[in-house]
């Protein structure tokens, strides 16, 4: 049959067509009235059936959703809809009965009972977490934090010494205020010209003083301050940041002063903002031997080492003062790498030959071979030998490695560098290439409290000697204070050419408030209650008040033999970190800040002794 008597509407028409069986224009047009009439009635009754919109969506969509539920029965019978809804109803009700008898017990409780309800709850679910490896947002271990013993402490009841020890803390608080007021949020103020001052050490890090100061803040019990520090911190502390930064200094100033602030006052804040920033220093340490650089670019990981360090070498200092706070790190992160990178560093050394059992300052990171043959307590190699000795108190004195290492050391610093001058001075000179060059730094000044404290735990009896060793290392600094003008002591001092421990070269002669000095004086305090040490700490106090307080601050001056004093314009940030932290503990009862619960770091941030439970299991070490 031709198509177009099938679909005489679609066909179209022919002039030439003259056959009997086609339609006649009105009879199409009729029919196709008809066939639109049933197409419409059609699709009409679709949308008036039940559920039509699933059944559409089910037939032109085949929608998951409808499969699923079809699946699952849920449109099979209605019956079985009601029946489910009386269910959950059932259940509801049976949930409120039960919270209210609840309530109704616990309102019958005394209040101690309570408290000792939820406390247990806490502990079931802390030990849960434990038992199942616990992480918080950001994927760290779940810590319970107990405050370690001495973290603030009473006032003296002596009325001289408490009326000192408040000095020093209106000190604290006008260096801080100043700082707030002409310099929030820059690393460090210029207390002269009353604006902020950045140092290249910190790259584009911002707020060095503050997190510096934080836990002197806290130990002062300057609470309103540690809450706003706190609170900028929180918000404006990154290091997410394409800058260079001395590993040495961001570790000591920042890592430390985040640890500590964290043991004192328990605020999450300062833990993680603490292990994001060790994170960023990892890849300090990829080089051939892990001896890590003395650079890092934070952003892309790229290290390198001081041009002026004899061949491209890393600093004993910088790579040896990194071991308390990374320990403490690992710690609190759960992540083993950073005790693993410091332990290396004891690995590589270890492997050395030490010239008269001496450590150079220079150690290349890439053949693993000593640089220039020069020896310093001071600068370039101080708190490397300070780590060794705190390594092991921090262990409880369980790392024995450290201890010897330490004690070996000492004993070769006696050897070849401790000398008595004419006058009955003893120093610590330094060695260069078999030679020595008898100066003395202030910052080696920090070794007569190394030495103080780690007498007790000298090797044959040798505990009343090194007491002696370090009081007469105290005596000499505090000379080279009483021979200036200014009462402030140099840079460097000398014991040749007829003079002793007196400054001869210009560029030895600034003071730019360091603390090495009043470190001293505390530990002397701390193991001998001599009365002079807080009385030589307390000539340090009016000397900084008279020559180094400005309008707007503390600021170092350059000259201490000057007879009027030329400021630097530069307030430190370690100053409010340690010079008056250390002088404050100068005035404060032993158990503030207790030797045996807490070791400083080399920036005077106090850490917790990390205890060794004494269990027949050998579980890991736990903070107290």
């Amino acid at each position: 049959m031709p198509v177009a008597t099938l679909l005489p509407f679609t066909a179209t028409p022919s002039r030439k067509s003259s056959s009997p069986t086609s339609f006649r224009l009105t009879e199409k047009f009729i029919l196709l009235l008809v066939f639109s009439a049933f197409i419409t009635l059609c699709f009409g009754a679709i949308f008036f059936l039940p559920d039509s919109s699933k059944l559409l969506s089910g037939v032109f969509f085949h929608s998951s959703a409808v499969e699923t539920n079809t699946r699952k029965g849920t449109d099979s019978d209605s019956n079985i809809a009601v029946g489910t809804d009386e269910k959950i109803l059932a259940k509801i009700r049976k949930d409120h009965e039960k919270a209210l008898v609840e309530a109704k017990d616990t309102l019958q409780k005394r209040p101690d009972e309570i408290k000792q309800d939820i406390q247990n709850e806490k502990d079931k679910v802390f030990k849960e977490d434990l038992s199942k490896g616990g992480k918080d947002d950001d994927n760290l271990p779940v810590i319970e934090y107990v405050q370690p013993p001495g973290a603030t402490g009473h006032e003296p009841s002596d009325p001289e010494t408490k009326e000192r020890r408040e000095k020093i803390k209106e000190m604290m608080k006008f260096a801080w205020d100043s700082y707030k007021r002409y310099a929030w949020g820059s690393n460090e103020l210029r207390p002269v010209s009353m604006q902020g001052h950045s140092s290249n050490l910190f790259g584009s890090i911002k707020g060095a003083t503050i997190v510096d100061a934080l836990d002197t803040l806290y130990v002062m019990e300057m609470y309103e301050d540690f809450e706003m520090a706190t609170e900028w911190v929180e918000k404006n502390l990154d290091f997410n940041v394409n800058a260079e930064v001395s590993v040495f200094e961001v570790n000591i100033r920042f890592v430390g002063g985040l640890l500590s602030a964290y043991y004192l006052s328990g605020k999450e804040v300062f833990r993680k903002k603490a292990i994001q920033l060790g994170e960023k220093l990892l890849p300090a340490f990829k080089t051939p031997t892990g001896i890590p650089w003395a650079l890092l670019n934070l952003k892309s990981g790229i290290g390198r080492n001081w041009p002026w360090a004899s061949g491209g070498s890393s600093i004993l200092a910088e790579y040896g003062t990194l071991h308390l706070e990374f320990m403490h790190l690992s710690k609190l992160s759960g992540n083993p790498a950073f005790a693993e990178k410091v332990m290396n560093i004891r690995k590589v050394l270890n492997r050395l030959d030490k010239p008269q059992g001496l450590y150079p300052n220079y150690l290349n990171p890439n053949s693993g071979q000593w640089g220039q043959h020069h020896v310093s307590v001071g600068g370039l190699g101080d708190s490397f030998y300070e780590y060794l000795l705190k390594a092991w108190l921090m262990s409880d004195k369980t790392d024995e490695e450290g201890k010897k290492l330490y004690y070996d050391a000492l004993q070769a610093i006696e050897t070849s560098l401790m000398r008595k001058s004419s006058g009955g001075l003893t120093y610590i000179a330094e060695w260069k290439g078999g030679l020595l060059e008898h100066k003395m730094g202030h910052l080696t000044c920090f070794a007569g409290g190394m030495i103080a404290l780690g007498a007790d735990g000298a090797p044959e009896d040798k505990t009343g000697h090194q007491m002696e060793q370090a009081a007469e290392i105290a005596r000499t600094c505090h000379e080279s204070y009483a021979r200036t003008t200014l009462k402030l002591g140099p840079e460097g001092f000398r014991f040749d050419g007829g003079v002793e421990a007196i400054a001869t070269r210009q560029n030895e002669k600034y003071f730019i408030l360091r603390p090495e000095v009043i470190e001293t004086y505390m530990y002397m305090w701390r193991f001998t209650h001599d009365p002079k040490y807080r009385e030589w700490g307390w000539e340090a106090v009016q000397a900084l008040e008279k020559h180094c307080r400005v309008e707007g601050g503390y600021s170092g001056v350059r000259d201490v033999y000057a007879s009027s004093p030329n400021h630097d314009d530069v307030q430190q940030s370690f100053y409010l970190a340690e010079t008056l932290k250390y002088l404050f503990l100068l005035f404060s009862d032993d158990d503030h800040l207790p030797f045996e619960h807490w070791v400083f770091n080399t920036e005077a941030h106090p850490l917790p002794v990390i205890k060794k439970e004494m269990t027949d299991t050998d579980k890991p070490n736990q903070l107290e």
